[in-house]
């Protein structure tokens, strides 16, 4: 494992993922931890009805966990909450092995590295840990 995970695109969005961008108000909170490696992600949502409004987090870990939660920040507005539910598993299936990830995902092809390495698939499907839980806190919601 090395420089082969950390390159620029990932290195520069664990930058901007070291950033709190909670949200104040926010529909849903939830805060996730690896407890292997101590990471930790706390996503915030703000719904309009059905759709992602505006998303916020806080992470600490490594870079991968750092670039994967702005990676969702990111990608998340404007998504109703069936296709945000989607993107766990497809980013699941991508990191083992799978096809190409279908859009709205593809900005998670920058991790694709990873996916040689296994024992790092956690930090990057932590965010998406996060999400599956703040999804659920809006059910019924909005």
């Amino acid at each position: 494992m090395g420089d082969d995970l950390y390159q620029a695109e990932i290195v520069a969005r664990a930058k901007a993922g070291a950033a709190d961008t909670r949200l104040e108000p926010h529909d849903a909170r939830a805060t996730v931890d690896n407890p292997l490696c101590g990471d930790r992600v706390v996503l915030d949502l703000r719904m309009d009805g059905p759709r992602i409004a505006e998303a916020g987090q806080r992470t600490r870990g490594c870079a991968l966990c750092q670039a994967s939660a702005e990676t969702l920040r990111r990608c998340l507005p404007g998504l109703d909450r069936a296709a945000a539910a989607g993107g766990r598993a497809a980013l699941r299936a991508y990191l083992a092995g799978g096809a190409d990830l279908p859009p709205p995902w593809r900005d998670w092809e920058a991790f694709a590295p990873v996916r040689a390495h296994p024992s790092r698939h956690g930090c990057v499907t932590l965010a998406l840990d996060a999400l599956a839980e703040a999804l659920a806190a809006t059910e019924g919601g909005g």
